[in-house]
């Protein structure tokens, strides 16, 4: 019982420190509670819908989930210059005019509250919208402009995504058309500029070559044969004077007539064989063998003047066959070094063809991998321009307004009387939490049992502190007035800040935008 009365006693020795907290805070939350102004809010719900056309028919090009449609929604009207032309259109607050633009897009923040249905893991695609205004034709208004700009917002932003997406593709497909084409161009020029050396005619020029070497193997052949029947003649109008059988046939031993059968034999086999061969070696030595001995053999002592005008006659006829023989000859030589000229060539082309090969193969795969590419960009140009003329008849995803702003007929707050209520209790809560953080802090000993707690010394007795009359009627007269002015003065002077310098509730409400609270 003591120690209560002790505690009642601190207290009333530091009621006026109560009462100044308490008096305070209490007439602030009274003067507030009576004199907030009426706030109403109004509310809209928009439906996020799926697309109007199957997308295994025709898909949209803007393909954006339904979380992040919501967000792009959501932070697309949030912009700074979206609520600073909603503000000021709707006039949202009386004193727009004195307002800064921070403080008016604070005090647009804060009035103006965004909820997504379901949770984050299995989103709806419902979003609630709701605005607190001063009056109900501000707070549906001002719904109203959210819900325009969020529509206009939406299909400019699909239509312009859809758009870029087209643009896209009708550049990439331009682009890509003239790569084909020069390509196209290169490759012409390479096949121009190497067309007898190119691997589509390979085959063609292997078989020509084989067909040419064939030619000059037979050109060799005729040429030895011509040159082999040149020296025969020569060898047997030498040995006879006479140049066939027909001219002189009885003139003509075994021996000559066996060396003319062994010359064609001979010319035979060339014209078959090689000179390696074992049959033309055997040819030729059975001919020198021949020739050797006709050369060793005595010769027949001619009839003078009998064959003098015959011997003429046959070297005319020798000189004349022998031209024509050499005649030949000669054009076969020809011919040989042009079939030489075109092997060279031939032979040229084909060592040209790997890398001819290689180079091509190279160009036609770049080729093939531009068309592709080009055939690609050509199906997503498709796509890409079904897609914006789905945006643009607004067949894609859109925005329905699933519940239109209304304007309130009641106010939602302030509620006067849990504020009042509220704050007379905080204020008498805040007292005397004060005296108690006063008497914690103050360690002085005014109590026998503080001497004992602290020095550890009993005294033997306590002098109380006599005031005489007069002390106590002046420190009661004192503590009343100061009472009177605590209980008069702090009410009266918040009412005059409330009156001539800022209302209560200006001075409320920009403290809670600079909080960012709404209340």
């Amino acid at each position: 019982m003591s120690e209560l009365k002790y505690y009642f006693s601190i207290f009333l020795r530091r009621l006026h420190y109560f009462l100044i907290v308490s008096v305070m805070v209490t007439a602030v939350s009274v003067i507030a509670a009576f004199t907030l102004p009426p706030a109403y809010e109004s509310q809209t719900r928009l439906l996020l819908e799926g697309p109007q056309i199957p997308s295994d028919l025709a898909a949209s090009t803007v393909s954006v989930g339904l979380v992040e449609q919501l967000e792009i929604i959501e932070q697309r009207l949030v912009t700074r210059a979206n609520f600073l032309e909603v503000a000021r259109k709707q006039n949202v607050f009386e004193d727009i005019g004195k307002m800064s633009a921070d403080e008016i897009v604070g005090a647009m923040r804060a009035r103006t509250v965004f909820q997504r249905a379901g949770t984050s893991r299995n989103p709806t695609p419902i979003l609630t919208i709701t605005f607190e205004g001063r009056s109900p034709q501000v707070a549906a208004g001002v719904l109203n402009e959210y819900v325009t700009l969020i529509e206009q917002q939406n299909v400019e932003f699909r239509t312009a995504r859809a758009g870029n997406t087209l643009e896209f593709f009708q550049q990439e497909v331009a682009r890509l058309g003239q790569d084909l084409d020069a390509q196209s161009a290169r490759i012409l020029q390479f096949k121009t500029e190497n067309s007898g050396a190119l691997p589509d005619s390979l085959q063609y020029r292997l078989d020509q070559q084989a067909t040419l070497q064939d030619q000059v193997r037979q050109v060799d052949r005729d040429i030895v044969s011509l040159r082999n029947q040149r020296d025969r003649l020569v060898a047997i109008f030498n040995a006879t004077g006479q140049l066939t059988q027909d001219q002189a046939p009885s003139r003509l031993s075994p021996d000559e007539q066996r060396l003319q059968e062994m010359q064609v034999q001979l010319d035979e086999a060339r014209s078959i064989y090689s000179e390696e061969n074992p049959r033309v070696k055997m040819l030729q030595a059975r001919i020198e063998q021949l020739t050797e001995r006709l050369e060793s053999a005595p010769k027949p002592a001619p009839e003078e003047g009998a064959d003098m005008p015959e011997k003429r006659a046959g070297s005319a006829t020798l000189d004349l066959q022998l031209s024509e023989i050499d005649t030949r000859i000669k054009m076969l030589q020809e011919q040989r070094t042009e079939i030489e000229g075109r092997l060279e060539g031939l032979a040229a082309t084909l060592e040209k063809t790997p890398a001819n090969t290689v180079t091509l193969d190279e160009m036609t795969r770049t080729y093939t991998n531009i068309e592709t590419q080009y055939n690609t960009a050509v199906d997503r140009l498709a796509r890409a321009s079904t897609g914006e003329r789905i945006e643009s008849l607004s067949r894609g995803q859109r925005i329905s307004i699933i519940e239109p702003p209304a304007t309130p007929t009641e106010p939602t707050k302030p509620n006067r009387i849990l504020i009042a209520g509220g704050g007379t209790s905080f204020g008498i809560i805040a007292g005397i939490a004060l005296i108690f953080l006063i008497e914690f802090l103050n360690r002085t000993a005014r109590r026998p049992e503080d001497i004992v707690n602290r020095l550890g010394v009993r005294p033997l007795a306590t002098i109380p502190y006599m005031r005489s009359r007069s002390d106590v009627v002046w420190k009661r007269l004192v503590k009343i007035t100061i009472y009177l002015l605590i209980l008069v003065g702090l009410p009266a002077a918040v009412y005059a800040v409330h009156l001539y310098y800022l209302p209560l509730d200006l001075l409320a409400d920009r403290a809670m935008n600079k909080l960012g609270v709404r209340w």
